[in-house]
């Protein structure tokens, strides 16, 4: 690991005058047209990953509107047709956690490309098919792409910078909420006046275009995690989260106190429990249980649980409640989609969230604004218990609520982010996806067990009742309270404009923004008398004239930069008040080189 010292890529001396193109070592500086187009496919960034999540997102709500439809439109009975959506909902589940993991090893933007796909193929095997079997194996491919969600957080920690990292961590991880809001309305529309199947035709569609913005726009990330692939500990996870999640799911219909039930449960803590053991003795474990097992991500993790519970209750009771018809006394008689539109604002409202979210972020810290979300769904609860009158209240319903989980669904990648290294983002945040399904999971068994139990039987139809309902609030709003309470007891942490630079002092600072880059470029970037030189674009340009990663120095001048293998590199770096400068260097293909940056003093046009 030898980096040759500061100069230009021809082995010249810098001279304060002279001009270096970053991306063509030794040409003119690049125009400002490229400038622009470099700014503008950085800011297209954030919204096409966030669009990718709202595509994988909608996988999850888009049969919501047919669900009572589908024993008749499969030719089934009502016991297999649930297993249309368990199906995704296990294969989410174990998608995200592996999924993460093969990201950070392999390349996140290349594993996010085989989410979508795998979703896409799922999305036309279930549009070709009535019969059960196909639409089964169709709706596990296309919960499998739930792993996109942690890929796209993975992405932008490693791409952005640090002041535009919290916001759009917020947007990614309010996608799930948002995309899973509008699909309601769409598909409810659409399942209304078309033939059902139309529903994964469009499906498809937002898949291919998703693939293609991802591919026209994110560039791949450079960094990677240290080891292999734990490929005993992947199936050991599988085997324990699909032994979970199955009786909680079927268990309504097997019966919670059934021999099928609780062999099942049991099973679950002993594959976990044994799995767990496997991955503190492996070196490079799928998940990193000493990381995990800090107070800081396990809070988090648990506190994702019950943000999961609140969110998913609303999108439960408020649609039934909509439809009933006004002869129950208490139902509102609307159609399929007016109840959509009703319930939309759930997932439009999290959506304009994630902007309020960076702010209060910026000045408060995540572990603030997960308790201000988690209060505000505690008062939407609180006050829906009293507006379910009439079709208005149950839209105000929506947006308080929307506000609260928006706020909170934000926090909670900022919050692992902050915790874990960067080689580890993508497992980390699969795993805190995971802990969401598992919360949206145990909701829907909770609240469809309350719904059953508390119903009315009018001509042989089970029907929900409205003190069903109001157990539901309740039961949502004690799982608030539960994530407030672990909330409470997180550590605090500094504002979310200082996300990866936790240590106060320079040196720390630094040497924490070395600790992240496992392999790579560190360094300061100064101005001829020597000074630290703040917010200074350094761009990493591989042997081939492509950009290989991108940061902004810190308040010290420090950066810090990954690789994506040994060989020669071009160091560029601009900064306003200073003409542009480029060094060579060569890395060895691991550990740290460091490599400092001088800026002439002053800005030369071209």
């Amino acid at each position: 690991m030898t980096p040759t010292t500061t100069g230009t890529p021809s082995g010249q001396p810098d001279m304060p005058g002279r001009n270096v193109r970053p991306g063509r070592p030794g040409r003119p500086d690049r125009s400002e047209k490229t400038e622009r187009t470099e700014r503008t496919v950085d800011r297209a960034v954030v919204p096409v990953l966030a669009f990718a999540g709202i595509a994988v997102a909608v996988m999850q709500t888009l049969l919501v509107p047919v669900i009572k439809d589908l024993p008749q439109l499969l030719d089934t009975d009502p016991g297999n047709a649930t297993w249309v959506l368990t199906s995704t909902l296990l294969s989410g589940a174990v998608a995200t956690p592996i999924m993460g993991r093969l990201g950070d090893l392999f390349g996140k933007r290349r594993m996010l490309v085989g989410s979508l796909a795998v979703m896409v193929v799922g999305a036309l095997i279930s549009a070709f098919t009535s019969a059960l079997v196909p639409m089964i194996v169709g709706r596990t491919l296309q919960g499998f792409a739930m792993g996109a969600i942690p890929l796209g957080i993975g992405l932008m920690r490693d791409m952005l910078p640090r002041e535009r990292l919290g916001s759009a961590m917020a947007l990614m991880s309010s996608s799930i909420g948002v995309g899973g809001g509008l699909a309601l309305p769409a598909a409810a529309l659409v399942a209304q006046h078309t033939d059902w199947h139309t529903l994964f035709y469009g499906a498809a569609g937002l898949g291919v275009l998703a693939i293609a913005l991802v591919l026209l726009v994110v560039p791949e990330s450079p960094v990677r995690a240290a080891g292999s692939f734990d490929l005993p500990g992947a199936l050991g996870l599988s085997a324990g989260l699909v032994l979970l999640l199955l009786p909680v799911t079927k268990g309504s219909d097997w019966g919670w106190s059934s021999g099928t039930t609780l062999g099942l449960f049991a099973a679950a803590v002993v594959v976990l429990l044994l799995w767990g053991l496997l991955e503190l003795r492996v070196a490079a474990p799928l998940v990193d249980l000493r990381t995990t097992a800090r107070r800081e991500v396990l809070l988090t993790n648990l506190a994702s649980i019950m943000v999961g519970v609140s969110f998913y209750v609303v999108s439960l009771v408020l649609p039934q409640l909509l439809q009933l018809p006004s002869a129950t006394g208490y139902g509102l008689g609307q159609s399929m989609v007016v109840a959509g539109l009703c319930v939309a604002p759930l997932g439009v409202t999290m959506m304009f969230t994630a902007p309020l979210y960076a702010r209060l972020s910026a000045k408060y810290g995540p572990k603030v604004t997960l308790i201000l979300g988690l209060l505000v769904i505690g008062l939407g609860y609180g006050a829906g218990l009293g507006l379910m009158d009439a079709a208005w209240q149950t839209v105000v319903t929506s947006v308080v609520l929307g506000a609260g989980i928006g706020l909170a669904y934000s926090s909670l990648p900022a919050l692992i982010v902050g915790a874990v290294p960067a080689s580890e983002t993508g497992a980390a945040n699969g795993l805190n996806t995971l802990m969401r399904s598992i919360g949206t999971s145990v909701s829907s068994a909770v609240i469809g067990m309350v719904l059953a139990n508390t119903a009315d039987t009018a001509g042989g139809v089970a029907v929900p009742t409205m003190h069903g309902f109001r157990v539901s609030f309740l039961i949502a709003t004690a799982a608030v309270a539960a994530g407030l309470l672990l909330a409470l007891f997180l550590p605090g942490q500094r504002p979310s404009g200082t996300l990866q630079l936790r240590a106060s002092s320079e040196e720390d600072a630094s040497l924490e923004r070395a600790e992240e880059v496992l392999r790579g470029f560190q360094g300061r970037v100064l101005s001829a008398d020597g000074a630290p030189v703040a917010r200074a674009r350094v761009t990493l340009i591989d042997r081939h004239g492509r950009r290989a990663g991108a940061t902004y120095s810190a308040d010290d001048g420090g950066y810090a930069l990954a690789v994506p293998g040994s060989g020669s590199y071009v160091l560029a770096v601009r900064a306003a008040g200073h003409g542009p400068h480029a060094s060579a260097a060569t890395h060895a293909g691991d550990g740290r080189a460091v490599v400092d940056l001088s800026l002439p003093g002053e800005t030369v046009s071209a």
